[in-house]
């Protein structure tokens, strides 16, 4: 691709989705967009709107390394806090599904897959980044 090839025009529009998030507002618009791309794409492997995802997704780790300082903790030990956190017994995650499915991922025999992973996020007003 050539300079002479680029939509001046068209990069106007896309220019503000891709620049670095510089602000907790734009991090918070931005976050707010990738919920709205996982519902849109699902677990469809392949879909147009997909690479805005990925890249949206770049933006956002950057911006979390450089700004928020995150624990390293396994979605497991989230899970288990969350549960303490709001009192919560295995038949009352109905995200991750029936409890014998909930108790398999409590006991590590069974990572939490991505419909779970954004039924958590949703119930408990988190990022979906916090279950991966």
């Amino acid at each position: 691709m050539t300079l002479e090839q680029i939509d001046l025009e068209a990069w106007s529009a896309l220019e503000d989705l891709v620049k670095p998030i510089q602000t907790k507002k734009r991090y918070n618009k931005l976050a707010s967009l990738v919920h709205e791309l996982l519902d849109e794409i699902g677990a469809a492997k392949k879909h147009p709107l997909l690479s805005m995802l990925d890249t949206l997704s770049l933006l956002i780790e950057d911006y979390e390394s450089r700004e928020i300082e995150i624990p390293d903790v396994e979605p497991l030990e989230v899970i288990k806090f969350f549960m303490e956190e709001h009192g919560l017994t295995q038949s009352e995650l109905p995200e991750i599904g029936p409890q014998s499915i909930v108790s398999e991922v409590l006991k590590g025999k069974r990572e939490l897959n991505i419909r779970q992973v954004k039924a958590l996020a949703k119930r408990f007003d988190v990022s979906v980044e916090t279950f991966i």
